[in-house]
This record gives structure tokens, sequence and C-alpha cells, in this order.
């Protein structure tokens, strides 16, 4: 039997806030255009792009967030560069304007580079790698943003693979670089050759919203493609592959997919993408959730404390599989005590926190044996 209504007492249900959301796959495109502001702009969909910019010719700006938003991309800023300016301050000067307004964005994608001069000319490579190592440079003095680059439209793999040997690196962690370039529509909707960034990032975008960061960017369809400029064999996606570029390939009844999640690191620990990517994210909440700690007295409280949000955080990714072992104890630890914070420390307001993971890394190769016997034929995959 339902009791009657107390008089003055009114019901009222209050729920709590959901968590804060901590998106990734946010890239910055910064590129010409023809109209439009300089300062960066937040975009959820196409048709604002059209708005804010137009879609007439000027460069591959349009393209490239066309090309994003097609392949699932949720959330993007653009900055419209300074063509009053040499190319490469250009670019910085746009990356500087992104300081305290774009700092959702962990991917960066400047699809014309490669228009900054004419190719294929002899001097064509120089001034592109000027400005890709900006943006690698960029991402790494931050430390949680990826850069997406593209190779040059060349039919001559040997370029590709030096560009590819010109960025590897300190910085090259940083960044990967994909190759060919796709024939597909632009911003206007007409067919032409375009840098595949763009589309790239939208693969990114969407494989975080449906998995996380510690799915590897590959074996993806790109959407809105017709076709490849170039056609790689497959010893020759292998050889670039070996080098650290990743293609793009046209395979019967599957589309064009995105073949290689690699970066430009010749350091083996940091060579796949979706591992310099979860530390990336790591280190960036922690910047952001732990912020409300500042001030907060520095004794074994403020210690335990931290242990238990930073252990609570990279349990919950250890539980969406984005670290590997058999238990919490084997993916990640967290140490934050006397130790990490001795006297000297504590004294000068320092907590120092030191942070073990374990990434989950991408199967690249899977081996399947066939054996053939009495009781017939066994596949077995390693």
């Amino acid at each position: 039997m339902t009791q009657p209504p107390i008089p003055g007492v009114i019901r009222q249900d209050v729920f709590p806030p959901p968590p804060p959301v901590f998106l990734t796959g946010v890239p910055v495109f910064l590129g010409r255009a023809a109209t439009g502001p300089r300062t960066p702009t937040r975009l959820t969909l196409w048709p604002q792009f059209e708005a804010a910019y137009g879609t007439a010719p000027g460069g591959f700006l349009a393209d490239a967030v066309r090309g994003f938003f097609d392949n699932g991309g949720l959330l993007c800023h653009v900055v419209r560069l300074d063509e009053s300016k040499p190319p490469a301050a250009a670019l910085q000067a746009a990356l500087d304007a992104l300081d305290g307004v774009a700092d959702e964005a962990d991917l960066v994608c400047a699809p014309d580079i490669v228009t900054a001069v004419p190719w294929p000319t002899d001097g064509f490579l120089e001034p592109v790698l000027a400005q890709q190592r900006v943006l690698l440079r960029h991402c790494r003095e931050r430390g949680d943003r990826f850069a997406l680059l593209d190779g040059i439209p060349t039919t001559d793999t040997t370029k590709v693979m030096r560009q590819c040997a010109e960025l590897t690196g300190a910085d090259g962690s940083f960044g990967a670089l994909y190759y060919p370039w796709l024939w597909a529509p632009g911003g206007d909707g007409l067919l032409r050759h375009l840098p595949p960034s763009g589309h790239v990032a939208g693969v990114y975008s969407a494989g975080d919203q449906r998995v996380g960061v510690q799915r590897a960017p590959a074996n993806t369809e790109v959407e809105g493609v017709v076709d490849l400029h170039v056609r790689l064999a497959p010893s020759g996606v292998g050889e670039l592959y070996g080098q650290g570029v990743n293609c793009l390939r046209a395979l019967p009844g599957r589309g064009v997919r995105v073949w290689g999640a690699r970066t430009l690191s010749d350091d083996p620990a940091w060579r796949d993408v979706s591992a310099r990517r979860l530390v990336g994210t790591i280190g960036r909440w922690v910047e952001r959730f732990m912020t409300g700690l500042v001030h907060e007295p520095n004794d074994v409280r403020l210690w335990v404390r931290i242990m238990r949000e930073l252990t609570a955080y990279l349990d919950e990714l250890f539980q969406r599989g984005a670290l590997k072992g058999r238990t919490a104890a084997e993916a990640f630890f967290v140490k934050c005590d006397h130790e990490t914070n001795p006297p000297e420390a504590v004294e000068a307001g320092v907590v120092v926190t030191q942070i073990g993971v374990a990434p989950t890394a991408p199967a690249e190769f899977v081996t399947v044996r066939v054996i053939h016997g009495a009781s017939g034929v066994t596949v077995d995959a390693a």
C-alpha cells in the first residue's frame, strides 16, 4: 500500500552528474582556405566548416576536414594559416595560437604542407621536411599530441622512404607517416588526389570512440575513397612498412584500408602508435584530473590519495584491454611514498609519483601452420 504524502515534505530525485568525458582522437587541422578565421575554430559537423571557411579551391584543408567527418570523426579544431608569412613561420604561429584554446586536441594534421612548392621538383622535399619537423617538435614538447603526416605525392617509393628516414629520430615517436595519396571527392565534391591525413584522422577518432586509444588505427576501411594514387604490390608495402611508412592498400572486396600503425621512432619501445598515444593520454588525464590536488598538504595522506586515484584510472584501462598482463599487478604500478618523496623534495613542495605501464601491442603478423597428416589437414593459428 502506498504511503500518503507527508505534509510539507516534497520528494525530489537527484541523480549524480555523469563523469567528465575525456575525449581522444580530436585533431587540429592547420591549412589554407579562401576565407575564414585564423583563430582556432571548434567543429562537430562538416556544414560548420562550409559556413565558416567555404569550399573554394586554395588548399587541402576543406578536403581533409570533410574526409575526417566522412570517416566517423567526432570533433576537430581548424586554424587557417596566415599565407603572408613563410610556410614554416605560418605553421608555428598557428600552433602557438592553440595554447589554452584547443587543449582537448591530441592529433595534429597539416595537409597543405605538401603544397608548399610545386612538385615533383628536386627541391620539393626539403621544405616539406622542415614543416613536418615543426609538427613533430610541437608534439614532443607538449607530450600529449600526435602528428599525422602525409607522404609526398609521388610514384617513386624510394623518395617516400627517404622522407621517412629524414623524419625518424628523437621526435619521431610523436608522429606517423601515411602513403600513398587518395583518389577521392574533395571538399567541393569533385574527385582529385588528396593527402590521406584527414581521412586517417577520422579512422583514429572512430576507433577511439568504439574501443579506445589502445586500438591500433589499422586494418580499417577508409570511407569516401574511390581509389589510390599508387597501387602498391605486397612486396612494396612490406618494404615501406619495414622502414616505418604506414601504407594504404586497396584490397579486393574490402575497400581501401589503412595498413600500418607504426610511429617514426627509432626506439623499439615507441614503435607502435597505440603505445605512444596511450602514454600520452595517461599524461593528459594526470594533468587534467590531478590539478585539484595542487596546494594540498604534502604528506602521506596526499600520497595515498594520489595512488588511489591513479590506480583506479589505470585499473580501468586494464579492464578495457589497454594494458597487457594476467593481473593488474602485471599491467601497471603506481608508487608515491617516502622513497619517491624524500624530505628535500617535500620541503621544495614537489610530489613525485612513478607510474609504470605495459601497453598492449597490435598483432602485426599472424602465423598460420597448415599440417597435413593421415587424419586430414589441421590449421593452427599461433
